[in-house]
């Protein structure tokens, strides 16, 4: 059958590099994936960019690289990053040939607002004839169709079916992910039945220990066991994206390149037996060739890029002045979800040490600048993570990838985040007596290590978060995500904690900043 396609990823959201990325997901039948390298571009802006592009050409799939539209996703005086990439610099890039869409327009009010760079890179875009990716949670109506109007004709971010319906009845296609972090497919699978030629199927974020499970093939599998119609399911996950996308990947055509997949049946428990890209043979289930090539590949990349000048911290770096009677702004995040609540209350104790508050699992979440020589964290205010003698850290916190941590007492979250720092990038978890980690020497974001080796250290670190108290699946991803300011509802940056809803800074304590 032909090939599934991831119609959505970022690549780096795996920990690994492009050509290592491959030789997992070929083995899950996938062909190819649209790939949006913006986690990188906001560590090194078109440096990254260009790295990614560099590193793919020694991948045993298709990739189609967008240019990102929102580098850096708001900027401003809300949150640092280590790139920028401009309406010229998207200009220059929908010129090239190696760039196949402008990548997810996460700024969805400066469409609505007509933003003059906004606009110039929707402009330059539809002048070369290339696909614009959408990003606007919870945008329905009149909004979604001006959204839509703009040109933009994809999105990803649809929770529910209403949204959904919204966004396809505007003009769009919908992105069905299941991803790492987010999973959506329950909420619009029927889609797949009433609209088989408006919906593909993504992972968005899929981490290494996931994607050593399985990749597009577990959402075809699941379909055709929830009942879809084969072809409709087909249609999602091998077509629609390559008609979408102007790709020319193959679909068993006559005259296509000899790019295809064989299974050993159609019902929902099939197996990958081979995978062939370009008439070449990229995975046997009974061979160990895309092991050898990876090693080969792997010997060859002795420069790794990054942007990090982050130096260690203390206990004293972290305080958060608060007491009983002050406002508490609260990020209350949950599993499963990149949407976070904004919970506002008038405290009657320390939340952080008070056991009989009623919200006695409050843990301070921190986020401290990369980029910045002398810059000070800021501290805000967590539920939802449940860790008990113990703290997280990462250099992955989307979409600026500062460094984020969350911890139960402040010596633990200093201790990993300072672990994050000595390796220039990395996830830490750190308990009474132990420590994980796992360095990501490419911006922070990257290891240059093996798949497989990557997914075991990711499943060591995310065991011993299990036995810290925390039942989050995804605990790093959640994290990562509670600074994405674009997505509702409170989120903290480098900066600030924002109100993405009524679009201001708040602040725990006794008055809040506009």
């Amino acid at each position: 059958m032909p090939g599934f396609i991831d119609s959505h990823v970022h690549i780096e959201s795996s920990m690994l590099e492009p050509h290592e990325f491959a030789r997992i997901a070929v083995s899950h039948g996938t062909i190819g994936v649209v790939a949006d390298p913006h986690e990188i571009c906001n560590v090194m802006g078109i440096e990254g960019l260009n790295y990614m592009v560099n590193s793919g050409r020694h991948a045993t799939m298709n990739i189609c690289y967008g240019a990102p539209s929102c580098v850096p996703a708001v900027g401003g005086e809300i949150e640092t990053g280590g790139g920028v990439i401009d309406a010229d610099d998207i200009e220059r890039l929908m010129a090239r040939d190696d760039i196949g869409f402008l990548g997810e327009m996460m700024n969805f009010a400066g469409v609505l607002n007509n933003d003059e760079q906004v606009m110039r890179k929707i402009a330059a875009a539809r002048r070369h004839g290339k696909p614009i990716d959408g990003h606007a949670p919870g945008l329905t109506g009149a909004k979604r169709n001006k959204y839509a109007d703009a040109g933009i004709s994809t999105d990803h971010e649809c929770l529910s079916l209403k949204e959904g319906r919204s966004c396809i009845r505007a003009g769009m296609k919908v992105l069905i992910r299941e991803g790492s972090a987010a999973k959506d497919f329950n909420n619009l699978k029927s889609l797949i039945r009433t609209n088989p030629g408006e919906v593909m199927f993504c992972t968005d974020d899929c981490q290494p220990d996931e994607l050593i499970r399985g990749h597009i093939n577990a959402m075809v599998k699941r379909a055709i066991g929830d009942g879809f119609d084969l072809f409709d399911v087909l249609q999602a996950a091998c077509v629609n994206p390559q008609r979408h996308y102007n790709l020319k990947w193959g679909l068993l055509q006559s005259g296509d390149p000899a790019t295809f997949i064989e299974v050993d049946n159609i019902g929902p428990h099939f197996r990958i037996q081979r995978t062939f890209v370009q008439g070449v043979e990229v995975y046997s289930f009974n061979s160990s060739v895309g092991a050898i090539h990876a090693q080969i590949v792997k010997d060859v990349e002795t420069s790794y890029p990054n942007r990090f000048v982050a130096t260690p911290i203390t206990t004293n770096d972290i305080k958060l002045d608060i007491s009983g009677g002050d406002t508490a702004h609260i990020i209350y995040a949950t599993d499963g979800n990149l949407y976070t609540r904004h919970e506002i209350v008038t405290i009657s104790g320390n939340p952080l040490i008070d056991t009989k508050y009623p919200w006695h699992e409050v843990q301070k979440i921190v986020v401290y600048n990369r980029y910045t020589p002398g810059a000070r964290p800021v501290v805000g205010l967590i539920r939802g993570f449940g860790l008990q003698e113990g703290a997280i850290a990462s250099s992955v916190a989307h979409d600026c990838h500062n460094i984020v941590a969350v911890g139960s007492h402040d010596h633990y979250i200093v201790q990993a985040i300072n672990r994050v720092v000595e390796m220039k990038g990395g996830e830490v978890v750190v308990s009474k007596n132990d420590m994980l980690d796992l360095a990501l020497p490419i911006g922070g974001l990257i290891s240059p290590l093996g798949g497989h080796e990557v997914a075991f250290r990711c499943s060591l670190i995310l065991d011993m978060v299990k036995q810290l108290g925390c039942t989050m699946k995804a605990p790093f991803i959640t994290m990562s995500f509670a600074c994405l300011p674009v997505i509702p509802e409170l989120k903290i940056t480098d900066r600030c904690l924002w109100d993405s809803i009524n679009m201001k800074t708040v602040t725990n304590g006794h008055s809040d900043s506009k």
